[in-house]
């Protein structure tokens, strides 16, 4: 388990990658519930992959369901009464039908490459062999290392990298000779989550595979800040680095998570998967706990589904892309103010250009996500698929209005 970590600053390579470029420093501002939030949890920790310092995590502040029975590539609208416990309900759960319905759709996963090494957890896509992951969970040994996933019925198989997607921290990887009674994850979708909505993880914490554990969504659209290893990758412009930062708009859960649930399964009542596990947050080592403390986050499966789907597809995935460089700001609305993602800089041509966001505007919403921070507002826009339309809530002049803007595919690179 990593060290605990102060929090990040907000330089992050992702903004340029799902907004426009790196935000330049943070402006003055009061900072209000923000501070409070941040100690009252200290200091964060880690992503969750045991054996390793793989990842390093920080916090910042801040319908009805369609699923699939077949895996990432199938759509969720044409499946939505396929669920594997009928009797869901969310205000009594069968969590003893949950377990046996949602336990063989999740593995375990070893990773070794010499001396190096850790553990984590995967969910089973589709009868071809993919599993969804998180990318720390795969990377952190380096390139040569040896992949082995272990089924629920104990049977361990080799795998390969199908794809990985650094700024998402997520993987999928391929069974080599799956077996034909491999069985899939049903998958859900998290736009229908409600806070106080029971839920129940499942993965592989510390080298105990089929561990489930529940608890309820305590929130949603948090904004989650990850570092994310890749020796090769080049930042949008041009330029080798050794890590970039990760923004998730993510599911928060009391469902208690360890170090090895990384990429292990987050589902519902009925047994459906609603998010990816892939961090916590620690009090930090000066208080003697540095395991679960109530406080676990996931990727929502919305945006898993769609980077896993490329990620199959391609072995890489693209992402949306507002066009915009936001900062943490404030702005007056009538006798109060508003927190939000400031408007540094808007690209030429970019969907935000179009839409006629302008310099100094200050985005508090996107569709019914309230917008707190510029991490707020970068994971939100790198959780929606490209070409998705939506409604931008801002702050201008004292008053609030709305700007539609349709979401463009994010540059790989600037010169």
């Amino acid at each position: 388990m990593d060290q605990p970590t102060a929090p990040l600053p907000p330089q992050h390579p992702s903004y340029a990658s799902a907004l426009a470029a790196p935000p330049p420093p943070r402006m003055p501002r009061h900072r209000g519930r923000r501070i409070g939030e941040l100690t009252a949890v200290a200091v964060l920790t880690a992503a969750l992959a045991s054996g390793g310092t793989w990842g390093v995590m920080a916090l910042t502040d801040d319908g009805t369901t369609a699923v699939s029975s077949t895996g990432a590539s199938t759509s969720g609208d044409s499946a939505a009464s396929v669920v594997p416990v009928s009797s869901a309900s969310k205000t009594n759960p069968d969590w003893n039908a949950v377990t046996a319905a949602v336990t063989p759709s999740v593995v375990s996963i070893t990773v070794a490459a010499g001396s190096s090494g850790g553990e984590g957890s995967g969910v089973v896509l589709d009868k071809e062999g993919h599993v969804l992951t998180n990318h720390h969970v795969v990377s952190g040994a380096g390139d040569d290392a040896t992949i082995t996933v272990t089924l629920s019925d104990g049977k361990t198989y080799r795998a390969s990298i199908a794809g990985e997607d650094a700024s998402t921290d997520l993987a999928v990887l391929t069974l080599e000779d799956p077996p034909d009674d491999l069985q899939p994850i049903t998958v859900g979708s998290s736009s229908g989550l409600e806070v106080g909505d029971p839920v129940m993880a499942v993965g592989n914490p510390l080298g105990l595979s089929g561990t489930v554990t529940t608890g309820i969504v305590s929130a949603l659209d948090r904004p989650v800040t990850t570092s994310s290893t890749e020796s090769e990758q080049q930042d949008p412009f041009g330029q080798q680095q050794q890590s970039s930062q990760v923004v998730t708009s993510a599911i928060q859960t009391s469902a208690a998570v360890n170090p090895g649930n990384s990429g292990g399964a987050l589902v519902d009542a009925a047994g459906r998967l609603v998010g990816i596990n892939s961090s916590i947050a620690s009090l930090g080592s000066s208080s003697g706990q540095s395991g679960s403390i109530g406080i676990g986050f996931a990727i929502p499966v919305d945006e898993a589904q769609w980077i896993a789907e490329q990620l199959i597809e391609d072995g890489q995935a693209e992402h949306a892309f507002l066009g915009v460089t936001p900062s943490d700001g404030t702005a007056e609305l009538g006798s109060a103010t508003r927190s939000g993602a400031q408007i540094r800089s808007v690209s030429d041509g970019s969907p935000a250009a179009e839409a006629g966001l302008q310099e100094g505007d200050l985005v508090v919403g996107v569709d019914d996500s309230t917008v707190t921070s510029a991490e707020s507002l970068v994971g939100i826009i790198r959780s929606h698929r490209i070409g998705t339309k939506v409604s931008l809530a801002v702050v201008r002049d004292g008053e609030e209005q709305t700007i539609e803007a349709t979401l463009g595919t994010a540059p790989t690179s600037q010169g």
